[in-house]
């Protein structure tokens, strides 16, 4: 009698994860890259259905990358902070396809690892009907640091980006950590702003942030309003680095995000 309570306790818990899987709508994926198996992860909107090819519906795609602490190999940890525990709370009426590699620890998304996420979303791109004229780019932290590397690195690749309490140069805790290829002896935040073309940004930051200074934020959104780029900058008053919180959490976030998109097709880089 023991057994087939535990058992039927088992089937219980089982059907729970399963249905709050299937109600979250994230679907586990992988990929090899110079030989090496990478795990991803990807949020499927609601209403996401795929029909026969030619007739398919396209669907914008947002890449989001993690912070230092969600490294690992686990596929797990990236999930924890950030736009996938929004998405789990606000997901169903969400309109696009988010693609959430994981760095594994001791990396930063630059290199390889760079070059492993655009691949996860080029992968999604296919899979889930992407749409190429409206790409997303998004990240916190690490990742905040990340999305501005990638944004320079391609700098024709997405519509609009937001970042989120990151930087370009190294900060005092982890020296490794920040955007490379910015050459010596060049005003970094005019150079990164003249690299990532036309791209419109949105900055956040907490104004208590103790982990990543705002010193790089506080240059570069006048380098880039100096481009007459469409920049904007939000610091959110007493916040430490949490900001991606209340900054995944702003209604006029998404909206500023989807109004925009590439006006010519460009192939993943």
């Amino acid at each position: 009698m023991r057994l087939r309570f535990s058992l039927l306790l088992l089937l219980m818990v089982s059907s729970a994860c399963a249905h709050a899987d299937d109600t979250a709508h994230f679907v586990e994926r992988s990929l090899t890259l110079h030989g090496k198996t990478y795990r991803y992860q990807v949020f499927v909107p609601d209403d996401w259905t795929a029909k026969p090819r030619g007739s398919e519906q396209v669907w914008p795609i947002v890449l989001f990358l993690h912070g230092s602490g969600e490294a690992g190999n686990d596929n797990t940890k990236q999930m924890t902070q950030g736009l996938p525990p929004w998405l789990r709370e606000h997901g169903s009426t969400f309109p696009a396809v988010v693609v959430i590699p994981q760095a594994p620890e001791h990396t930063y998304w630059n290199g390889e690892i760079e070059q492993m996420a655009l691949q996860a979303m080029q992968n999604s791109i296919t899979e889930f009907h992407g749409d190429r004229h409206r790409l997303y780019l998004t990240g916190l932290s690490m990742g905040g640091f990340g999305a501005w590397q990638i944004a320079m690195d391609h700098p024709d690749l997405f519509a609009a980006a937001a970042i989120i309490c990151g930087a370009i140069n190294p900060i005092s805790d982890e020296p490794a950590l920040h955007v490379v290829g910015i050459p010596a002896g060049v005003d970094p935040y005019t150079w990164v702003a003249s690299h990532i073309g036309s791209l419109p940004v949105w900055i956040f930051h907490g104004s208590a942030d103790t982990v990543v200074p705002l010193t790089d934020d506080h240059h570069l959104y006048p380098a880039l309003q100096a481009r007459h780029v469409d920049v904007r900058y939000t610091e959110f008053p007493g916040v430490n680095h949490g900001s991606w919180v209340p900054a995944y959490a702003l209604p006029e976030l998404w909206p500023w995000m989807f109004s925009h998109r590439l006006d010519k097709l460009r192939a993943v880089h």
